[in-house]
């Protein structure tokens, strides 16, 4: 079975390597060079265009930014229409839920089955294989490509025959994560003011009530105080959290948290400080406190 990978960025590239470990027949592209000279040498095909990347796949993988770049590297390029017939696209980006339709009936116009496939998971889990992979769309496709997203990920999660559901699911997921980022950040700066060590009120709280993957990963960024090199940068998370605010409008669904942790993300998007990873909520939190535990990344 002949693959293809679009998207060669922080979370993009492990992937791919990771099915080149798995003996899969890719080819990859991605815009800048040196990501694509690196997996050459990892042992992939690559291609100058997606569309030469895509052309002769039977799965094609991709993993990129937002609506945007997804519609202009798969459509715009010309790279859905050199699909072959029967073909299967696995979006494995978090994209909005129009986009997810939209991009399910152009698919099955051009005979190319769309399945989305977002991921739970950083960077780090990423080049571990240990991504937990969300999957929606045609369950024949999905059965077909669940071996090549199991050489990515620990486990791979249907969650229905509608694309756009593994896309809501995602959104669900990453606005909690926010939400959670953002209450550990006033919690400690709550703490902090009354003599509170943040390290030790992280330790305590991610070893009893919160002794989960989503806080301890975090507060081990919250008590170093280091957001740089971002895993999740905070403009994504700004993205991710207006996602999750878009599809509850379309619903008329109230998440009050939702635009608390928006305002919290503009304001260091504003500040100059979107490329940190979105764990800086917590630094922002204590500033509004007049605490000041950023340092140097």
């Amino acid at each position: 079975m002949k693959t293809a990978f679009l998207g060669l960025g922080t979370m993009g590239a492990p992937m791919a390597r990771n099915l080149l470990a798995g003996g899969a027949d890719l080819t990859v592209w991605n815009r800048s060079q040196p990501a694509l000279d690196s997996l050459r040498e990892a042992g992939a095909n690559t291609a100058d265009s997606p569309e030469a990347a895509v052309a002769n796949a039977d799965v094609v993988f991709s993993m990129l930014a937002d609506d945007a770049v997804s519609e202009q590297v798969v459509v715009d390029s010309g790279a859905l229409a050199a699909m072959k017939p029967g073909a299967i696209h696995v979006n494995m980006a978090t994209v909005s839920v129009p986009f997810a339709k939209r991009m399910a009936t152009l698919h099955a116009e051009h005979d190319v089955t769309y399945v989305a496939a977002p991921v739970m998971g950083r960077a780090d889990v990423a080049a571990a294989a240990k991504l937990n992979i969300l999957a929606a769309g045609d369950t024949q496709a999905i059965d077909t490509a669940t071996p090549l997203l199991e050489t990515m990920g620990q486990k791979v999660w249907p969650v229905g025959e509608s694309a756009e559901m593994a896309n809501v699911v995602k959104i669900q997921v990453n606005f909690m994560l926010a939400v959670a980022i953002e209450s550990m950040g006033e919690a400690c700066a709550l703490g902090e003011v009354y003599g509170i060590e943040t390290g030790k009120f992280l330790d305590i709280v991610t070893n009893t009530l919160f002794a989960c993957l989503g806080y301890q990963s975090y507060a081990g960024l919250i008590r170093e105080s280091k957001y740089k090199p971002a895993n999740m940068p905070v403009t994504l998370g700004n993205k991710d959290v207006g996602l999750a605010l878009s599809a509850a409008n379309d619903r008329q669904v109230p998440l009050p948290l939702g635009g608390v942790v928006r305002d919290s993300l503009n304001e260091i998007i504003a500040n100059g400080d979107g490329d940190k990873d979105w764990g800086a909520l917590a630094e922002y939190a204590a500033k509004r406190a007049r605490i000041d535990r950023s340092r140097d990344a």
